[in-house]
């Protein structure tokens, strides 16, 4: 008679539970908050936002630059007459207006 040996419970179960936290380890690796995927959503928001931010700071400047040429220390002639235009709708004598 031949007796076939069985694999101890306690083995297999050492074995099940070991691949299940394997799996579980990885998969949290992936797709968790702290994985990958998350990781690289941050990168690509953090690519946008600076670019927002660096489209932001130009209109900034580009504010602060139009507010100081309209100060009063600073007389801009060109930007005075083209806000009088915008703003008063006012020609010169020598201009002609086609509509």
């Amino acid at each position: 008679m031949t007796t076939r040996a069985k694999p101890a419970l306690g083995t297999l179960t050492y074995f099940f539970v070991a691949f299940g936290l394997c799996v579980y380890f990885t998969f949290a690796a992936v797709q968790g908050d702290y994985g990958l995927f998350r990781r690289a959503e941050i990168d690509a928001e953090s690519k946008a936002l600076r670019a927002q931010l660096d489209s932001l700071s130009a209109q900034v400047s580009r504010m602060e630059n139009l507010t100081r040429r309209l100060s009063d220390d600073f007389l801009d002639v060109d930007l005075l007459d083209q806000q009088a235009r915008d703003v008063l709708g006012l020609l010169r004598s020598d201009e002609i207006v086609i509509r």
